[in-house]
């Protein structure tokens, strides 16, 4: 297989006009671009991009890309879909970016894969884990997630309801959205025979800060076990209405809202016993959790963070995250060759197999032409004593 890749990227190299020619790749520089919301509702996820750049800046320290330092240009879209295509358009057409990395959100990446696809411009390791995105490679090849499924994240919780407690009652919260859909199909997936335990299910929109009354609604059902399919803002709203109305049930929360700054937040505002025992997946390394704390992955994270972010808090892991996409963007960049092109690269990201520092043993990201999931397991996560045990050994997503 590497040497098929070797041989592709050859061939694309020598059939390229000069590196000069294409968009964003100068002889000194290679520009990315991106959106995300670096204010507003959402603006937990900004330390994605922040931390992105913090590891762009330590390899530009390290020499860049052969010889190349990478630019990388992330804009305020304030999580909203619709500024996503005019930020995205104007990161294309007018800065002239090589590639568009690291968007943060389903829709929004979803409404901007028509028009960078058309053009035939990378959208790379999206945050996303739907099925539109990483089984849409046939209509869409140029755009990649990065996030694992997220109906199999669902699935994982299910499973691990019907087995550990097949009487629960459970009552689900859920973003009215493919990202919250796609979880509770995962979820009523895994519980299998046991889909009738759940006893109530709530939705919101994006727009919606607080979901109190929708857990209210939820606490009258009767359910023991409660299924959080929300986003930071409204997951911290979610913990803090149960704990402050007397409501214990089993919790479960959505991955991409376990970040330890996050659970932070629930406990300062619902006492110290808000959140704890709740289960979630995670792939990602916690340099909050001292029995993590000599990994490869957390050193270099907190080396990265201490010379280019000295300001912005290491415990929000969000920050990890964004330098382990980066990671996969670099090498990606690396195995697109000296004189990349737009298709030597998106090449390259089709072909990745490495072993990131920031992922959890036994992870990897891999993708193929066929495989556009490059995270295909996670672990089952605890949370207690201020960060999230891991349980056992990694579970497919896939």
């Amino acid at each position: 297989m590497k040497r098929l890749l070797v041989a592709a990227l050859a061939a694309l190299a020598l059939a390229a006009p000069a590196a000069a020619a294409t968009p964003g790749v100068t002889k000194t520089e290679i520009l990315l671009g991106g959106t995300g919301p670096l204010t507003g509702a959402e603006s937990a996820y900004e330390p994605v991009l922040s931390g992105a750049n913090a590891y762009f800046q330590y390899v530009n320290a390290n020499g860049g890309v052969y010889g190349r330092k990478i630019v990388y240009r992330y804009l305020d879209d304030g999580y909203d879909p619709a500024r996503t295509v005019q930020l995205t358009q104007q990161l294309v057409e007018q800065d002239g970016v090589f590639a568009i990395f690291n968007t943060i959100g389903t829709e929004h990446s979803i409404a901007i894969r028509d028009y960078l696809n058309q053009r035939k411009v990378p959208e790379l390791f999206v945050g996303s884990g739907a099925t539109a995105i990483g089984s849409g490679q046939a209509r869409y090849p140029w755009t990649m997630g990065l996030l694992p499924s997220f109906v199999g994240e669902g699935t994982i919780y299910g499973r691990r309801i019907a087995t550990a407690a097949p009487r629960a009652k459970v009552a689900v919260l859920y973003e009215d959205s493919v990202y919250g859909r796609e979880l509770l199909a995962g979820l009523r997936k895994g519980l299998g025979a046991h889909a009738s335990a759940i006893v109530g299910t709530q939705s919101y929109v994006p727009t919606e800060a607080t979901v109190s009354s929708q857990v209210l609604a939820l606490e009258s059902s009767g359910a023991d076990t409660l299924v959080i399919l929300a986003l930071p803002t409204q997951a911290i709203s979610a913990i803090v209405t149960a704990a402050r109305v007397g409501w214990s049930p089993q919790e479960y929360v959505s991955s991409v809202s376990i970040d330890p700054a996050v659970m932070k937040i629930a406990q300062l505002n619902a006492g110290p016993t808000a959140g704890a025992g709740a289960i979630s997946t995670a792939f990602l390394h916690d340099p909050t959790n001292p029995t993590q704390k000599n990994a490869l992955g957390v050193r270099l994270y907190e080396q990265i963070m201490k010379r280019y972010l000295p300001n912005e808090d290491p415990k929000a892991v969000a920050h990890l995250y964004g330098m382990m996409a980066a990671y996969a963007m670099v090498d990606a960049l690396r195995h697109a060759g000296r004189n990349p092109t737009r298709a030597s690269l998106l090449l390259a990201a089709t072909h990745l197999k490495e072993t990131n520092p920031f992922l959890l043993p036994g992870i990897v990201i891999s993708a193929s032409p066929q495989d556009y999931y490059p995270i295909g397991d996670t672990y089952l996560v605890r949370y207690g004593n201020g960060y999230w045990n891991v349980l056992g050994k990694p579970l497919p997503t896939g």
